[in-house]
């Protein structure tokens, strides 16, 4: 029973003997009895096909040259560290580990001069003998690709700013340029060092062969830091230079990245150039960022104009904002301030006018608030006249939206409203209605005739008179006071000097009347 976890483990081993955890859950077993931990690591070192490790193989070599390491016994440890980097395991990852565990022994242990020559010995290209009798075998180790890895040359870099000198340190940077495995973390940390020690242009240079490697978004980075070491270093002495790379930058970018570039080249010209060059680079960032970037981009423009010459002139950028596409709510944004900084100027027939052309896109419904302000302006500063426009154009848009909604609604939703008002057979429409006309009382039949639907709605018209009645009709004639007549009056004096033509023409007049009324009658 006391072996039952080692006898356990032992068949967990039969089943898979490249399990690498297993191998390490056995080592543990021998705690405190570091002979069998010993020929637990050298039997699973011998035992396991790096090709067939299920985990990671170099984490058993490591773990058994710290066991060494941690009974002083640095000899044997770096015995097996010497065997662990010329085993061929899947990854380069993994043999590069193995090296920078070896030289942060050597560190540990205070060898400094020890820990730099691993890390040179690892860094070294193949020879070419070496390459073609590789080739010539066919299948390459990963050691043949060590030179490349840049865990390796990161740990190497670290070590030779620390221990090295300036130009051995120079020379690995040099070198991870030459072999393109640098990060853009690499290339900022290169360009410190170097200005670190003074050697600023040289700096720069580095930050120029940075941006040329790399694309957006991981040379954004660079750019950034690039040109404000530049301005920092030189302001306003090499300002046509920093115009330039500026120019580059704001090239090079995309859309979505341009607005800090915009920001630190306006910055650029406030305190070093020209006021109007600044306002120039202000105006074209809000042609270049995107929609949803232009609001804010706006008024940092207002801002810095209304610092730099008053607020008077920021009417003008407060026009182009309102006409250049923006979003609807930033048209909205844009407009409300703008009619604020009138009101203040005491302009109200201006500020009217844009709550005016801001009111089409406030829908009262769901935007009360926009004609809450308007209302309240309008009692401060109108009169009954404005107060009513108001309330016409508030009508108006609320009539506009309501339409937009009918109309919006989809073809499906529109067909099961006709078939609610007026259902058919089996919940459909009838054959031979239209869609979306409403019946007034007729309804077709199957048989094709017509049914007239009962409307208990109709008023009882009293019996019509039969035509004898109508014969018997009279109708009453009493003067009418000239006085309503007014100027008429004069008519009729005319009609009685011309005589009994006159007489006549209105009698025919009054048998007119008459005849119609019972015509009317009759139908």
């Amino acid at each position: 029973m006391e072996r039952r976890p080692e006898l356990a483990n032992s068949v967990l081993l039969r089943q898979n003997p490249h399990n690498v955890e297993h191998w390490h859950r056995r080592v543990k077993l021998f705690e405190g009895n570091p002979t069998r931990q010993i020929l637990t690591y050298t039997e699973a070192v011998r035992t396991i096909d790096p090709m067939k490790a299920v985990g990671k193989l170099h984490t058993l070599w490591v773990a058994f040259a710290k066991l060494y390491e941690h009974h002083r016994d640095l000899a044997n440890a770096r015995v097996v560290f010497d065997k662990a980097v010329q085993v061929n395991y899947k990854t380069v990852d993994n043999l590069a580990s193995v090296w920078c565990e070896w030289a942060e022994m050597e560190l540990r242990h205070h060898n400094f001069k020890g820990a730099l020559d691993l890390t040179r010995r690892a860094t070294a290209e193949p020879s070419v003998e070496v390459k073609r009798r590789v080739a010539a075998d066919g299948n390459e180790p990963v050691q043949m690709k060590l030179h490349k890895s840049l865990r390796l040359w990161t740990f190497y870099v670290d070590l030779e700013e620390s221990l090295g000198t300036l130009e051995s340190t120079r020379a690995v940077y040099e070198r991870i340029l030459d072999l393109q495995i640098a990060t853009p973390q690499i290339i900022i940390n290169c360009a410190n060092f170097l200005e670190e020690h003074k050697y600023f242009e040289d700096a720069f240079k580095v930050y120029e062969r940075g941006v040329k490697i790399f694309k957006y978004p991981h040379v954004k980075d660079i750019w950034v830091t690039y040109l404000s070491k530049f301005v920092k270093r030189y302001g306003e002495t090499k300002l046509e230079r920093a115009r330039e790379l500026f120019e580059n930058a704001i090239e090079t970018a995309p859309t979505d990245q341009v607005k800090p570039l915009y920001l630190q080249y306006a910055k650029l010209e406030e305190d070093y150039g020209l006021a109007k060059r600044a306002m120039k680079v202000y105006d074209e960032a809000t042609k270049a960022v995107p929609n949803n970037e232009k609001l804010s981009m706006y008024e940092i423009y207002i801002a810095r104009t209304s610092d730099i010459f008053g607020v008077r002139n920021t009417r003008q950028i407060y026009e182009l904002a309102i006409q250049s596409g923006l979003p609807d709510k930033d048209v909205k944004t844009m407009c409300l301030k703008f009619a604020e900084l009138e009101k203040t100027f005491g302009e109200i027939d201006r500020a009217r006018a844009i709550y005016g052309y801001v009111s089409q896109f406030a829908n009262p419904r769901s935007d009360p608030e926009f004609w809450e302000k308007w209302n309240e302006f309008e009692v401060r500063h109108g009169n009954q006249d404005t107060f009513r426009e108001m309330l016409r154009i508030k009508r108006s848009v609320s009539a506009s939206y309501s339409q937009t909604h009918l109309t919006g609604i989809p073809e499906d939703e529109m067909a099961a409203l006709e078939r609610q008002l007026a259902p058919g057979t089996n919940g459909t429409l009838p054959k031979e209605r239209k869609v979306g006309f409403v019946s007034a009382g007729v309804e077709s039949q199957t048989d094709g005739g017509l049914r007239v639907s009962a409307n208990h709605e109709d008023i009882d018209l009293p019996e019509e008179s039969d035509s004898d009645d109508e014969e018997k009709v009279e109708i009453a004639q009493k003067d009418v006071p000239s006085a309503v007549f007014g100027s008429l009056i004069r008519g009729r004096d005319e009609s009685e000097m011309n005589g009994e033509a006159a007489k006549d023409k209105d009698n025919e007049c009054w048998l007119g009347a008459l005849e119609r009324i019972k015509r009317q009658k009759t139908k």
